[in-house]
């Protein structure tokens, strides 16, 4: 019996042996079971993006105010011109048609006072002798004064046609760039009713900016003078630098979207950069220097509720403290246990949050999600019963 007993102990102790050394070799560590990240420390960037269209700072629409038939173009796409360069010559006949008869009117018009001033000194002669009425004298003194207002309207009139003839000479008025010619030789423009535009010249490509439009939920974080950084699809590998210059109040509503228009100061001394290039601009909200960086992930974690502890080693915040801090948590493993962390949170670049309070070092690790999520009752399961075949 004794004998038995024995056996039947040693049987017991081994199975609890056997079964506890099982237990502990299947049993999942916490740390095979999440994924962890790195508290680091460093600079961070807060930023709010779009995109915008390179354009020259000044930008001259060259028209013409007068109509005609081009008959030469002294300038083309991408030439450097001068101020009062020409650039194009209208045909001039017609105007040099007018001139001819606007000088016949001023000869005219200049023989008539001739005859007026001879008439006027007669008539004058006469009445001084009492042999002319006062009303015949105030006559031809009446028509001397029409005589001069009808040479005056012909001189008038030549100088109109005259400077009419100087139109049709397509001269810049600024020195710069053509980056854009809407005419050719042969074709007649119409002065009527709006000024045709000729030729487009940027002033100084040396100075662009960009036309960027940002939405009315970032507008409000954008000042006059921040830094901006932007890509061009010509250059890809390049980050080019400017400066916020203008916040324009004229906002644009698209599909009840509303936007408002960002200029964006821009040097380019080598000119590498074109007109109408597509910018892809990023405004530097504000920035840190050697910040505790707490990845995004890690705020967004939830752990189930058997795998959290419950408890928090970290105090509760007393009354004096500020309401309208940004806050958050995350959760580590203390003693093997998934513990909440709450901090106290700055900036944020999207990937990376600042923390600006909270027990948390250079180093920690900081769960961001499970390995192996667990499944929904549902799924644990396996199939429904809709799933089932039925015989």
């Amino acid at each position: 019996m004794n004998k038995r007993t024995g056996i039947i102990a040693f049987l017991l102790l081994l199975i609890s042996v056997g079964g506890s050394w099982w237990y502990t070799a299947h049993k999942t560590k916490p740390e095979d079971q999440y994924k962890f990240e790195t508290v680091e420390q460093g600079k961070l960037l807060q930023t709010v993006s779009a995109n915008g269209t390179l354009n020259p700072v000044s930008l001259v629409n060259i028209g013409t105010q007068v109509s005609g038939t081009v008959i030469q173009l002294k300038a083309d796409f991408n030439d450097h011109v001068q101020k009062g360069q020409v650039l194009a010559l209208l045909d001039p006949s017609l105007f040099d048609a007018q001139i001819a008869q606007s000088r016949a009117n001023v000869a005219n018009a200049t023989a008539s006072v001739t005859l007026a001033l001879a008439n006027e000194k007669r008539s004058r002669d006469l009445f001084n002798h009492a042999y002319l009425s006062r009303q015949d004298y105030d006559t031809s003194v009446q028509s001397l004064a029409s005589a001069k207002a009808s040479l005056a309207l012909a001189k008038a009139q030549l100088l109109k046609d005259q400077t009419n003839k100087n139109y049709s000479v397509i001269t810049s008025p600024v020195s710069g760039v053509i980056i854009d010619r809407q005419i050719d030789v042969g074709q007649t423009v119409a002065a009527s009713f709006q000024t045709p535009t000729l030729f487009k010249i940027a002033k100084d490509l040396r100075k662009m900016q960009i036309d960027a439009n940002f939405a009315e939920a970032d507008i409000g974080k954008i000042q006059v003078g921040q830094q901006v950084t932007f890509n061009v699809d010509a250059f890809p590998e390049k980050a080019f630098k400017g400066s916020v210059k203008q916040i324009r109040m004229n906002a644009t509503t698209t599909a009840n979207v509303v936007t408002y228009d960002i200029v964006v100061a821009v040097e380019n001394p080598d000119e590498m950069l074109l007109p109408g290039m597509t910018a892809y601009v990023t405004v530097i909200e504000d920035t840190r220097e050697n910040a505790l960086l707490i990845p995004n992930a890690a705020l967004r974690f939830h752990p189930t509720p058997k795998d959290e502890d419950g408890k928090s080693n970290i105090p509760k915040k007393s009354s004096t403290q500020t309401h309208n801090a940004h806050t958050g948590k995350v959760y580590c493993l203390r003693n093997a246990q998934v513990t909440k962390i709450p901090l106290s949170l700055g900036i944020s670049d999207g990937k990376y949050t600042e923390m600006t309070k909270g027990e948390l070092k250079v180093g920690d690790q900081l769960i961001v999600s499970e390995k192996n999520p667990k499944k929904s009752k549902h799924e644990a399961g396996g199939k429904s019963k809709s799933s089932m075949k039925m015989f």
